[in-house]
């Protein structure tokens, strides 16, 4: 199962497939190293993993990481950031950044935006000051940060629109992503950084499948599936998951935007998906919770107090390795900056475990094995460790 797909700066090559499903291993060849696939990507949303040091992510192994271009744009700048050389230079990260569209922010901030053929016209959340976002605009700007990967503007739908309003946001969205690629050909020479477009379609079959017809005829280097994970149940989820991802080409990079949690994780790999990116992991760790094998655990419980055990047996982070239950919760009770970063760790570590070991059982031939042993494991006692 060895197929390549390259562009002049990017290959992608599957290893291994399972047989009992569509998960699959691959690499990644970036402009800043090698990623192995299932790949999870830790979000950097202002140039830096909340709580955490580069060099630490780097420990762990992770080699990808995600920026958000939309708030990178407002604050410090692309002015700021190009002057530096790029993303990389500026925020001193040696490993590849992916960086989104902007698309879901827009998405997410509703309120402050008004969409037209142009681009998004949107008020900024910090200064109230108002902001044209084309596609071109897009692409310009991932461009001066130097991204290893670039998305192309979209538009974002919530669950249960209206099927007009799915077709006319489907078809603005292709429109946007011809734009883009036209605009990243039309690129500096020195950008090395390859363009993926994104599916839309909400939650209607056939305009799943016509987003991805129309996506896939431009060509680009990678694919992403958007507008999943935006507050549908979960059977909705995989059923729209499983029906896009047998639509996509098995030579090019898959990559589902915005989930991040074992179940979502385990449902995509098993339908093919490449990469995948979510904020739960260190979002949830700023709240005193963290991911073990049993269930999400939640430090601040007054269970904790005397709890001389580490959160996790076995886990190499620093959390499991230096420090007690009972010291975290003490840490989170009274709001020290240390257990923020300790708990990001050790859900950080816990990921990269977890998809490593998804790499393995691949490998193996035996993922569905591992999927369902986890999730039994993990949904015991209805997720709660």
């Amino acid at each position: 199962m060895k197929q390549l797909h390259e562009d002049e700066h990017m290959i992608f090559e599957t290893r291994n497939g399972d047989s009992g499903s569509e998960a699959r291993t691959g690499t990644l060849k970036l402009p800043h190293g090698e990623v192995e696939t299932p790949v999870f990507m830790p979000v950097g949303t202002n140039a830096t993993v909340k709580a955490m040091h580069h060099e630490t992510i780097v420990r762990m192994g992770y080699r990808l990481i995600l920026g958000n271009t939309y708030h990178l744009f407002l604050r410090p700048g692309q002015e700021v950031i190009d002057h530096y050389g790029g993303l990389h230079e500026f925020s001193n990260w040696q490993g590849n950044i992916l960086t989104d569209s902007g698309g879901f922010q827009v998405f997410s901030l509703a309120p402050f935006r008004k969409i037209k053929e142009e681009g998004v016209r949107f008020r900024s959340h910090i200064d109230g000051s108002y902001h044209l976002l084309t596609p071109e605009k897009v692409v310009e700007i991932q461009e001066s940060f130097r991204s290893d990967i670039a998305m192309c503007l979209d538009v974002c739908t919530p669950p249960d629109i209206p099927y007009k309003k799915a077709l006319e946001a489907l078809e603005l969205t292709t429109r946007w992503a011809q734009r883009s690629k036209t605009r990243r050909q039309q690129g500096r020479g020195d950008w090395q950084g390859s363009l993926f477009g994104i599916i839309q379609g909400n939650f209607y079959p056939e305009l799943r499948k016509r987003s991805s017809e129309e996506i896939l005829s431009l060509d680009l280097p990678g694919v992403a599936i958007g507008g999943l994970s935006v507050g549908e149940t979960f059977a909705q989820f995989e059923d729209l998951l499983a029906y896009t991802a047998q639509l996509l080409p098995e030579e090019k990079p898959r990559y589902l935007m915005g989930i991040g949690t074992p179940d979502f994780i385990l449902s995509a790999v098993e339908h093919g998906v490449d990469m995948f990116d979510c904020v739960f992991a260190t979002r949830t760790a700023r709240t005193g919770t963290v991911f073990t094998p049993d269930g999400m655990l939640a430090l601040k419980k007054a269970r904790h107090r005397l709890d001389t055990e580490p959160i996790m047996e076995g886990c190499g982070c620093r959390a499991c390795q230096q420090y007690s239950r009972g010291y975290l919760r003490h840490l989170f009770k009274t709001n020290e900056i240390l257990g923020s970063m300790l708990a990001t760790e050790h859900n950080l570590q816990f990921l990269y475990d977890f998809i490593l070991d998804i790499r393995r059982s691949i490998d193996g031939g035996r993922f569905m094995q591992f999927k369902q042993n986890f999730l039994s494991r993990f949904f015991a006692n209805n997720g709660k460790a």
